[in-house]
Formats: structure tokens, sequence, C-alpha cells
């Protein structure tokens, strides 16, 4: 068997921690080149150790001094700041894990594409903010994107790919999240701790509240539209509470594939992390009699606005997905620090959206002024909110 040199970015998250306990159940199978995390230093060091990477660095480079007494005595190299999380992601591996949640994911996640790696893509905001260039990046450098989330490498997985033109819709599932059957008056005063208990997976605070609202499905539509090619218009969310049947490909001929499984991320990670093969999982093996139903239902736009919004930044394109992504990740930001309310997060990105239209990019500098400026946009509209 071939050993395969990974590396982590974003060690320390949820996705990141899920891929570590693939890896060290085969640890004749992978090799760890790199790890890193933004602040979470012992979790980093306690990884480091537990599989003997080469590199390990840490995002704050004010907490360089306390990775490396953390790692002293071990073979480990040690660095901080992000330009050593970009240096991380160019570091040669066979297969990279882009598993930093946020915007912050994408300049690591481009510089591994630019390396050419093969990379597992956990960061869906990369292909929100910046698809068109990221993809470009894939084409121009021979590098391969695999998708992590559950329900991208769902459709990947039931995806004709030599016969995208025999494929008529694919559809995305989202649970409903812990609101699904809240009141508009009970979700104005919801609070972040019930926001973040997902009813059926273990995700971190930002994904779950982008759950909670459904931003979520509207950020992974648009980034299923890069990921396959699709028109826009093909791109569908279904309300799935079990959370097991992941994605739809509906084909023209009436037939639909659809991918099931437990909800657990380790489950298409391991999809990743071993194709074109496969990998044994400690997940629990899907029991269909002890579920006893499926059920399905469209998603409600008037409680859970920022899913209509989304689908709206999906169709418009140019920098509206970009502009989108940056509004929300300072609302969910303010609302998990008790600055606004949970209706106020698609409140805000619903103005950011009206009071900034710059034009599409054409460079990643470009996307970087466009987050910029969103945010600050973002920020303004929360004050207005706050008064």
């Amino acid at each position: 068997m071939t050993v395969r040199k990974i590396t982590i970015l974003g060690a320390t998250g949820s996705i990141g921690t899920s891929t570590l306990d693939l890896v060290e159940r085969e640890p004749d199978r992978f090799q760890v080149a790199a790890l890193t995390a933004q602040r979470d230093v012992a979790g980093l060091a306690q990884a480091a150790r537990r599989t003997n990477a080469q590199l390990a660095v840490i995002g704050d480079a004010s907490l360089f001094g306390e990775l490396k007494q953390a790692l002293a005595g071990t073979g480990t190299r040690v660095a901080a700041g992000e330009d050593a999380v970009i240096d991380a992601a160019k570091i040669d591996a066979d297969w990279t894990m882009a598993a930093i949640v946020g915007f912050a994911g994408l300049a690591p996640t481009m510089a591994a594409l630019k390396a050419g790696r093969t990379v597992g893509l956990a960061n869906k905001e990369s292909l929100v903010a910046a698809g068109e260039i990221v993809m470009a990046a894939v084409e121009q450098h021979g590098s391969r994107l695999l998708p992590v989330d559950s329900e991208h490498n769902a459709v990947f997985q039931c995806f004709d790919h030599a016969a995208p033109g025999s494929i008529r819709r694919v559809i995305l599932t989202a649970s409903g999240g812990p609101f699904r059957e809240w009141s508009m008056d009970e979700m104005r005063t919801a609070t972040p701790a019930q926001a973040v208990k997902h009813p059926n997976w273990s995700m971190g605070a930002k994904i779950s509240v982008d759950s909670a609202t459904l931003m979520n499905k509207g950020l992974e539509l648009i980034e299923a539209s890069f990921l396959f090619p699709l028109p826009a218009s093909a791109f569908e969310a279904i309300i799935h509470p079990q959370s097991v049947v992941h994605a739809l490909v509906d084909y023209v001929d009436g037939s639909v594939l659809a991918q099931l499984g437990t909800p657990d991320m380790r489950t298409p990670i391991a999809h990743c992390l071993a194709w074109p093969e496969r990998m044994s999982t400690p997940c629990r093996q899907l029991d269909l009699a002890a579920i006893g139903r499926l059920d399905f239902l469209a998603p409600d736009l008037e409680r859970f606005p920022a899913l209509g919004l989304a689908m709206d930044a999906l169709k418009d394109g140019r920098a509206r997905p970009a502009v989108l992504n940056a509004a929300n990740e300072v609302a969910v930001a303010a609302f998990l620090a008790g600055r606004i309310g949970f209706l106020d997060i698609a409140l805000i990105v619903r103005k950011s959206l009206e009071r900034y239209d710059p034009p599409a990019p054409v460079s990643i500098d470009d996307v970087f002024e466009i987050d910029a400026g969103a945010r600050r946009t973002a920020l303004a509209a929360m004050e207005t909110i706050a008064a």
C-alpha cells in the first residue's frame, strides 16, 4: 500500500479533528506533512505529537513561543503567522484538507491549488467568494478539488461527470436546523446557545448558526454551481429532517440517484481521503428499518430569508456571492457575541447587498477588496439596527 502524505489546514476544528481521527486509525496508510490551527496551541501540539507531524503552524504569530515550547523535544518543526500557514498549504503533500472556516480559508486554499495539490475542500467560502478564480486555478495548475461537504460529496458520488447534459437538476438536503418548527416570534429571542445546538450534526459554532438560518444551504448551492457544470437554475434545496439522504441527482430520463448515510462527517472525509479507493470508517451503519421514515419539505423562505438571499446571489452572480458571504460572517460573529438578535443576521445581509454592489472580481486581489468593502458595509448596517 502506498503511503499518502497529507496536510490538514484547520486541524483543530470539527472537520480537522474528524480527519485526524481517520488518519490515526490507519497510521501505515498516512503520513502527516503539516498541521495548522489559528489559536488552539494545545490541540495543535497534541495532534502533532500523536501523528509525528513534520510541521505545525499556528496562525496567530503571538503564540509561536507557546507552540514551540509545547513541541520541544519532538521532531516537529514549528512556525507561526499567516504567511507560515500559506507555506504549509504549499508543502509537498499528496493530499491537502482545506478545513479553515470562513473567508480566512481562501488564501491557503488558493496556495495549495497553485502548488498543484489534490485538495479536499471543506471550505465552501472559497468557492462562494471566488468561485471562478478558484476553478481557474484548478485548471491552470493541474490541481484537483474533491468536495468534502456531505452534500457536495454526495452529488460527486451520484453525478455522471462524463455526461452532465443528462442531468436535469441537483438537490441538496438540509435538516432545517434547530429552529425548523419555530415561529418568527420564537426565533426573535433565540440565543447563540440554542442556535449552535444542531439536531443531527456536530459542527463548529459559525457553521451551526448558518445551518440555523439556512444560510449554510444557500452557500452550498453557490458552491455546488462551481463544482458541477450545470446552470444556476438547476440547483435546489429541500428540507430533510433526518439528514440521511445528503443529496439527489435528477436525470432527464426520470431517474433520481441519491447518496445516503448516517450524519457523520467522517464518511465524506473518508471518501475524499482515500479517493479513488474506499476506506473503512467507525461510522454507525445505516439502519433504514430503525429510522422508519424519510421526510422531505419545501424550505420556508419567509421564516428563513437567508436562503432566499443566497439563491438570489447565485442567480445574479458577479460579486453578489462574495458580498453575501462577507456580510454573513460579520453578522454571525455579532450574533455569537450577543450584539444582535438571530433575525438580524439575514437583515444585515440583505441591507449589505442593497448598499454594496461592486463589479465582478477578475483577480484574487479584487476578491479581497470586495470582501473588505462588504464587511465595512455590514458593520455600518449593524450600527443602524442597533440604534
